[in-house]
């Protein structure tokens, strides 16, 4: 009995090639090969060889180098490509080695150089000094400026450095927490605030968001002694205002901060006293209080200028919170040295 094939109807012994096959077909787009093992091994190693000859280029330490993760490779390398894009090699003129050591040495903090977006481009040795944490240490939280910096004050240091990218050569200000060193919590109580200083620059011309970088001296200020240290109160005083923020009643310890007679402050807006430049963040600070619901709520504690009657700034911690009633704000204002 012969068996016809029911797509050619020739016989089947005959014809086997009309059959559909499932064998042996060729991967489709959706399905490819899939590597193996030993594949995935090699490339893995390849890999491993490239990050460790990108290390040994690096200009740390061989201990440095050897403690590195390649995560940590990686932000380094990155960190040294954002610093040739803005400073070519030969566009300054070297300089030796003990010379920069000396001079960083002299300054009362540590140099931080940024690109237009933030992003960290250099750190001077010196910050050892001040954080308790190498250089290498530091790009391990991350690298931009807002991972380095306390979380409470990425808004206010958005905002400066927005203002001086908008206005170049326009020098800013902002104080913030920076992250430490272990050992240096346990001894200190906490992270360190830290004064950043600088402006946006152009390194070379045309001007452009690739060849400016903002330069910055961060300089620490002291630590606040806690709330309930008794000492604290020779850092500190107090003032109570309407819901305008004009004065009503002030601590006669304003005038060893702020050179005022308590009688000389009574009536006057406490916005009058304010550095332009942080007058957002007071207001900000002013709204949460003022539209809080409740009582004593205080706001969360704001880093800013006030005018000495000498005409110069005084930097303060500046708590507020909303007394009994809601019809007065009491402000506790600690000063910074």
């Amino acid at each position: 009995m012969t068996i016809f094939c029911s797509h050619c109807h020739r016989p089947l012994q005959e014809e086997m090639s009309c059959l559909p096959r499932r064998d042996k077909q060729a991967p489709s787009a959706s399905k490819p090969f899939r590597s193996t093992k030993s594949a995935s091994k090699a490339r893995r190693d390849q890999i491993n060889v490239e990050l460790q000859a990108l290390r040994s280029l690096l200009p740390i330490s061989v201990r440095e180098k050897e403690r590195l993760s390649y995560l940590h490779t990686m932000a380094l390398v990155c960190l040294r490509l954002r610093g040739a894009q803005l400073f070519p090699p030969d566009s300054a003129p070297p300089a030796g080695p003990a010379l920069g050591t000396e001079l960083l040495s002299l300054l009362p903090g540590f140099l931080l150089v940024l690109s237009a977006n933030g992003k960290l481009v250099y750190i001077s040795e010196n910050v050892t000094q001040v954080l308790g944490l190498s250089m290498v240490e530091l790009l391990s939280q991350g690298d931009t400026v807002f991972d380095i910096l306390d979380g409470r004050a990425h808004e206010d240091a958005r905002k400066k450095l927005l203002l001086a990218q908008e206005e170049p050569g326009r020098e800013v200000t902002f104080v913030s927490e920076m992250r430490t060193s272990k050992a240096f919590r346990l001894q200190h109580g906490g992270n360190r605030a830290v004064a950043v200083h600088g402006r946006f620059t152009a390194l070379r011309w045309p001007a452009s968001p690739s060849t400016t970088a903002f330069l910055a001296l961060c300089t620490p200020v002291a630590q606040l002694p806690a709330d309930g240290d008794a000492g604290s109160q020779d850092h500190l005083f107090q003032s109570t205002h309407i819901l305008d923020m004009t004065f009503t009643d002030v601590t006669e310890s304003v005038t060893y901060h702020l050179g005022y007679h308590r009688e000389e402050l009574i009536g006057q807006s406490w916005y009058s006293l304010l550095h332009p430049e942080d007058a957002d963040l007071a207001a900000a600070q002013h709204r949460a209080v003022g539209e809080s619901l409740g009582a004593g709520t205080t706001a969360e504690t704001a880093v800013l200028r006030l005018l000495h009657r000498d005409r110069t700034w005084a930097w303060l911690s500046v708590s507020a919170r909303r007394d009994r009633g809601g019809h007065s704000i009491t402000c506790t204002s600690r000063c910074l040295r």
